[in-house]
């Protein structure tokens, strides 16, 4: 992952995404892209007719990504505390509208398999990075590299 670029590379990734909460199915999807970005694991995109957004709620808050653009939030329906579990860029900018409108989710507040292995969360409260066995640290987000 050191030597993913800086500004971030799309590339699809045809593996079998799975995304649960409390036991039901948020996605499933062969269709996701994977954004890979210079001292972050990747970070997974599923297209939105392959979310189940019955299970999701739109919530106000929003962060700016100086190469994504604009990123909305979102929660668990059923979540009195509206915690986010995921994002989206519904107008990203250039070169980045492939992902236009595609989920990505927080391995820390959702359980997310990448043909069928458990994702470990990217340290910090902040990143969405997908730790699976084929990614080696160190990671932003860990002890030390708030300067990175």
């Amino acid at each position: 992952m050191w030597d993913y670029p800086r500004p971030p590379r799309v590339e699809p990734d045809s593996r079998r995404i799975e995304v649960y909460a409390e036991n039901e199915k948020i996605a499933d999807t062969r269709r996701a892209y994977r954004v890979l970005e210079t001292a972050s694991p990747p970070t997974f995109y599923l297209p939105p007719q392959d979310v189940n957004r019955d299970l999701l709620i739109a919530l106000t808050n929003r962060t700016y990504c100086e190469w994504k653009g604009e990123a909305r939030y979102w929660a668990l329906a059923s979540d009195r505390d509206k915690k986010s579990v995921g994002w989206n860029y519904p107008e990203p900018t250039a070169p980045y509208e492939v992902i236009k409108a595609y989920f990505s989710f927080y391995p820390a507040a959702v359980a997310c398999f990448v043909d069928g292995q458990k994702v470990r969360p990217q340290p910090g409260k902040f990143y969405g990075g997908w730790v699976t066995d084929e990614i080696v640290g160190p990671f932003k987000g860990e002890p030390g590299s708030s300067d990175w």
